[in-house]
């Protein structure tokens, strides 16, 4: 076959394209519908980048001119944990969810853990009370100059990295069964969060008031361990031994308020 032959083919060929059915909603208020989009295809396309074609030209599968799909993203590089969203039942990180390796049509929903905001948008504000309710952050009296702090042995400062690299992301929470509208659970992230702080040898002198936050409604009492979250985890954060972890930690905890410590010896 000739070299024109064969590009008279090729341009005879059908274009490739992606069929993607989208889950909307228009306002937190209003009823969630499906609509669906048939996509140009290109070689190592995202969801992300889909969705990208979709805003250039909202035109439905019907042929419909429709409004732009929203969505929230950043970083594009699985780090801020920003485009979290349901692909084909599964919660995940869209930047990193490649068309070639998901089933089509590819349906994309919000995380419905979370109240949405409109199409795939979430709110996420639960997320971060519950960061501020274990007081995820080591404080400082930035007055004056303290000098250098403690130092982490190795051995421990690489596992406690493993714990920093979540993104806030929510997957862990959309995986969880015990995260719903009948608890008040904080969620896995929260409890690994603690272990992370509290490991801190500056952090550590906040490890009671973190250690408390866990006891109380909405703590690890209410956690199943269905280990979903291990799974879902974009980041393969060990959340379940984080878990395991503050469930002795917090045993330990509980003898001691009801016993007391002497503090300047513990």
């Amino acid at each position: 076959m000739s070299e024109h032959q064969t590009a008279v083919q090729e341009q005879a060929a059908p274009a490739k394209t992606v069929m993607f059915e989208i889950q909307r909603q228009d306002t937190p208020e209003s009823a969630p519908y499906m609509e669906s989009f048939e996509v140009p295809y290109k070689a190592n396309m995202n969801v992300i980048s889909a969705l990208m074609e979709i805003r250039r030209n909202p035109v439905n599968a019907k042929g419909e001119k429709t409004t732009p799909i929203n969505w929230d993203m950043n970083c594009l590089e699985e780090v801020c944990g920003a485009c979290s969203m349901v692909i084909n039942g599964r919660p995940r990180q869209s930047c990193t969810a490649l068309v070639d390796q998901l089933t089509q049509p590819i349906k994309l929903e919000p995380m419905r853990t979370f109240p949405v905001v409109r199409d795939l948008v979430v709110d996420r504000e639960g997320m971060f009370d519950s960061l501020k309710k274990i007081k995820a952050w080591i404080p400082i009296d930035g007055t004056y100059d303290l000098g250098e702090g403690p130092r982490m042995p190795e051995r421990k400062r690489q596992w406690a990295y493993e714990l920093s690299k979540c993104m806030t992301c929510g997957v862990c929470l959309e995986a969880c069964p015990n995260v719903n509208d009948q608890t008040n659970f904080m969620g896995p992230f929260a409890i690994s969060q603690v272990r992370l702080f509290n490991t801190h040898p500056t952090g550590a002198q906040n490890k009671d008031e973190r250690l408390s936050a866990l006891m109380t409604d909405g703590g690890l009492g209410e956690c199943g361990n269905s280990q979903n979250c291990v799974v879902a985890c974009p980041k393969g954060i060990p959340l379940t031994t984080s878990i395991a972890a503050m469930n002795r930690a917090t045993t330990v905890q509980m003898f001691k308020n009801f016993f007391g410590s002497d503090h300047m010896v513990d």
